[in-house]
Formats: structure tokens, sequence, C-alpha cells
């Protein structure tokens, strides 16, 4: 059962003072800015060494190259350095590189037994971007330990044959999530961020499960959750239109509920304002640079994700904003400038602190 009772962290009143003061900036897309590295496969291993904060993870079985949350364990200096530039072109939040640092995403290369230490290195590693472009310019940054949907789905089966079938229960979802957001919380992590949703049961289990790591520490992080819309007919791909998930996900009493990825923010629009008419508390969006050309890259320049999100401001949609897929530092920093002139969303009642 979820529990209100936990008092909350100061973060959480503190975030919600500055989201009402002004619209704030999430991070951009820590996979576009990994790929401009050219990583080989001992860069990612380090060449075989895959320490943790207490332990050493072997999986030499499996190629790691791609498995970029590994990058918190064998190149932390890459990783601080990407966030640092997020957080000096204006981010307000940077998110930790966990997208995939649970042990159902991780048994693709081996490595379940790594979850726990890739969390808390992946949020130390960005609290220590955080305090470093604080040092510069004496903003204050929040880490949200990012929490992504798994390669599963509980709500649909894979096999076409078999429709009754699941890959993935509720329960198997809630340990895997639970497993993660313990080592978040325990590297320093300010919120969690439950994102790029596609199946509302799996965000539900991923919500449950912090809601018991909150428990063991006996405080409550603001959560923030983002949904993912598929295609052209405005739904999940588990079927649900943006009023529909707000529905689902309400009882969290989340710090914002929004969208990202998918759709550049041309197509987000009309599905964040559904949102946004809805909700009762904050609300945030973090589209894609644009659709991916034939080769998967993002050719829309920062002026111009820019100028689509700030139409999200101009029209009162939203307390904060950043960018997904294809986003570098420029798209945030032009992000920033153009959505500073506009006051965030107004609501007639927040989620509770």
């Amino acid at each position: 059962m979820i529990s209100f009772g936990l008092p909350p962290t100061e973060t959480f009143a503190a975030l919600q003072r500055a989201a009402r003061e002004r619209i704030l900036i999430l991070d951009g897309a820590m996979g576009t800015m990994i790929q401009t590295l050219n990583m080989t496969e001992e860069d990612f291993t380090a060449n075989g060494h895959i320490h943790g904060p207490g332990c050493r993870h072997h999986a030499t079985d499996h190629p790691q190259k791609g498995n970029n949350d590994l990058l918190v364990l064998t190149q932390p200096d890459a990783v601080e350095e990407i966030q640092l530039q997020f957080a000096l072109a204006g981010a307000d939040i940077l998110e930790t590189n966990t997208f995939s640092s649970t042990t159902i995403a991780q048994a693709d290369y081996g490595l379940e037994g790594a979850v726990h230490d890739l969390n808390v290195a992946a949020a130390r590693v960005a609290r220590r971007a955080g305090d470093r472009a604080t040092a510069k310019d004496g903003k204050p940054r929040w880490v949200a330990g990012a929490v992504g949907p798994t390669n599963r789905t509980a709500s649909i089966s894979p096999d076409v044959n078999d429709p009754g079938y699941r890959a993935v229960t509720f329960d198997d979802l809630r340990v895997a999530y639970g497993q993660q957001i313990d080592g978040l919380i325990e590297g320093g992590s300010d919120l969690i961020l439950i994102e790029t949703i596609f199946d509302t049961l799996n965000a539900k289990a991923a919500i449950f499960a912090a809601f018991e790591s909150f428990a063991k520490v006996g405080r409550r992080l603001p959560i923030m959750i983002s949904g993912t819309i598929t295609d052209a007919s405005g739904r999940t791909l588990s079927g649900q239109t943006p009023t529909a998930f707000w529905h689902s996900v309400r009882h969290s009493r989340p710090f914002t509920v929004g969208l990202n990825c998918a759709l550049g923010a041309d197509a987000m629009r009309p599905h964040l304002a559904e949102l946004a008419g809805v909700a009762e508390t904050m609300t945030c969006a973090y589209p894609n640079a644009g659709l991916p050309n034939a080769f998967g890259q993002y050719d829309e320049t920062p002026e111009d994700t820019a100028g689509k999100v700030e139409v999200f401001a101009k029209e009162g949609l939203v307390n904060v904003v950043g960018g997904c897929c294809g986003t570098t530092p420029d798209h945030i920093r032009a992000i920033a400038e153009h959505v500073a002139a506009y006051a965030p969303r107004k609501l007639d009642e927040t989620v509770d602190a």
C-alpha cells in the first residue's frame, strides 16, 4: 500500500518553490552525447576492469558496447563531463545515466549483479556534475534518479500466437525497480523520474517500488512521471490516452506528470495540452529533437527545437521542460533561453508536500 505518512525531503519543498517561480529546465539526451565519443568495446569495459563502489563485476561472455549505463563505472569522468555540460547550458535537473539499470534490462549484458553499483555510482556522478556547476554559477541543481521502462511489458504479450502470455509480471517489475531505486537513493538522488512509459502497468510497479524504497529510508522523495505517445493515435503503447494515463497514476501525487521521447515537439503539443488540462499537478515535457532520419540521427537544430518548446511555455502548458533523443547541450541552452520570459503553468492546487 502506498503511504503518504512519510515526511517529504527538503528537496520536495525547494523544488516546488522553484517551479512556482519559473519554468525549470531538465537536461538533454545522454545517449546522443555518448555516441559522439565513438567509444569502443574496450572503453565500455575499461579493458575488463568493471569496478563498482564495493566490488568487481565480470561479464566477459557478453559484448558491452552500447551498454551506456555501464559507463558510470568504467568511464565516470566522461559521463560527469556530459552532465556538467548540460548543467552549464541551463539544466536545473540532471538525470542519472540509469535508463537501463535494472536486472531485467541488464540481463541482456549479463550484468544483473552490477545493478546496485550502477545506480549508486550514477547518482554520485550526477551529483558531482551538479555540484561543479553550482560552484561556477551559484544556481542549485537537483539529481533525478532515472527509471526507464525496461525492455518488457506487463500488459502486452510478446507472442502474437499466445495473447495471454506475459514475459514479465508486476512483482518481477516491482522487485527490479525496487533494487534500482534503493541504489539511486543511496547514491544521493533528490527525486525519482519514472520515464518513457509505454505501459502504465510497468509504471505502476515502479511507483509501488518507489514508495517501498521511501519507507526503508523514512522519507518521501518527489516523483516525476513521464509517458510516451507512440504514434499519431495519441495513445501509449498499452492503449491509454493522456487523460486515462493521468487518472492511472494520479494516486501517487507526483511532483510532475508529462510526456517525453517518441514524437517531436510539434506532434507532442496536442497531447501535452490534453494532459495539462486534466492534471492536478505540475507538468513536464521533454520531446525529441524532431523525428529521426533514415540513419537514426536527429536533424532538428537547437533553435528549431527551442522555438517549438517555447510554444508550450507561451500557451501555459508546462512547469518543467527539457530534451530527449537527439538533444545536446546547445539544444538545452536554446530551450532555456526561449522559455525564460514565460511564467510556469498555473495550478489551482499543487501536489501536497
